[in-house]
């Protein structure tokens, strides 16, 4: 039975946060048979709830813990240490917030937030990787593309995606935390923004919608997409170009919040289109 580097016992430990009353496991246990019965379940995800069920079980096993000094000992179960896992991950997150508050520079920050229309969803459940890489790719080069035009300099932004809303439903975005201002071409300084004002809003909504949906057929053209989660579509161009036709009618939905910075002001702004690429045979 291996010691313990600390006595193990509650006198001699600093107390631990307390228990929730109800825990993502707890919930899994009770309904889980349920939801994978009413809803579409990947193997990837039926192997992420099985993990947070079993985690810190004896099912996974587990360590005895020993104190030479005193002689208390206790029993703790392994974790799953699935990325998903919110007992397992609390660490981890802890240590990245570490190091990003230390990349903080000392100037105002915004929070933006870029959404792609639920119309999409069926096609981004198929085609996860090459669709969300547009997500980010149009988010990006919205952002430097607007740095180098409003202030003359190179941008850069701390992206995070999230691909749920509350409700545990499927919701693609974007969250970017982005410091207000911009370092100069040549180097030599650095070029604020307003302290409460990132960019224009509507501005940025049309450049970002326009660059996604520019890449969305080139991706189609090179057949890249894969329509097996949305049956209905076929894959045709007709059926794609219908879908096209959704998205440039769609009233979002869609939409770009933006101007969270150090005295938390927010402000939200609606995504408009622009010009439609071509799609072809």
């Amino acid at each position: 039975m291996p010691a313990s580097s600390a006595c193990a016992h509650p006198e001699h430990r600093s107390p631990e946060p307390e228990r929730p009353r109800w825990e993502i496991a707890d919930i899994i246990r009770l309904y889980g048979d349920t939801y994978r019965q009413t809803h579409r379940v990947s193997p990837a995800q039926h192997k992420v709830l099985d993990a947070l069920v079993a985690c810190r079980t004896a099912q996974l096993g587990g360590h005895a813990e020993y104190c030479p000094q005193c002689g208390f000992a206790r029993y703790a179960y392994s974790s799953c240490r699935n990325r998903h896992c919110p007992k397992c991950q609390t660490l981890t997150k802890a240590r990245w917030l570490e190091d990003r508050t230390a990349e903080l520079l000392p100037v105002p920050y915004f929070h933006a937030v870029f959404t792609l229309p639920h119309t999409l969803n069926p096609l981004i459940l198929g085609n996860k990787r090459s669709l969300l890489a547009l997500l980010f790719q149009a988010a990006s080069q919205t952002l430097l593309q607007f740095g180098r035009q409003n202030l003359g300099g190179q941008m850069a932004a701390t992206m995070i995606l999230h691909t749920w809303d509350q409700l545990l439903n499927a919701h693609f975005h974007v969250h970017c935390l982005v410091p207000g201002g911009a370092l100069a071409a040549d180097g030599s300084q650095w070029v604020p923004t307003h302290p409460r004002f990132l960019f224009p809003v509507q501005a940025l909504g049309t450049v970002f919608r326009a660059k996604f949906l520019a890449a969305l057929p080139q991706a189609y053209n090179k057949e890249a997409l894969s329509f097996a989660q949305e049956p209905a579509w076929h894959g045709s161009l007709t059926s794609f170009t219908h879908l096209l036709d959704q998205l440039y009618g769609h009233q979002p939905g869609d939409v770009v919040d933006l101007g969270v910075d150090r005295n938390g002001s927010t402000t939200t702004m609606q995504v408009t289109l622009g010009e439609r690429p071509a799609v072809t045979q």
